[in-house]
């Protein structure tokens, strides 16, 4: 196995490259972006009220026949 020997003169040019390589690596992480734009739902309820306040008034009028 061959082990590597650096001088004290190289250190800090492998040390700063290793943390330059660090800084760039984690600088291209890539970043995902959304935009949802809001959902409109048109909904007509009145008819659905009308239906639904209707059959309540016909169930009142048979369980109490002499309201009106």
């Amino acid at each position: 196995m061959t082990r590597l020997i650096f001088t004290a003169g190289q250190r800090p040019l492998i040390i700063g490259a290793a943390l330059l390589t660090a800084t760039l690596a984690s600088a291209c992480t890539p970043t995902i972006r959304l935009q949802v734009d809001p959902i409109t739902i048109y909904a007509q309820l009145d008819h659905n009220v009308r239906i639904s306040l209707d059959e309540d008034v016909k169930a009142l009028v048979k369980q109490n026949p002499d309201l009106f």
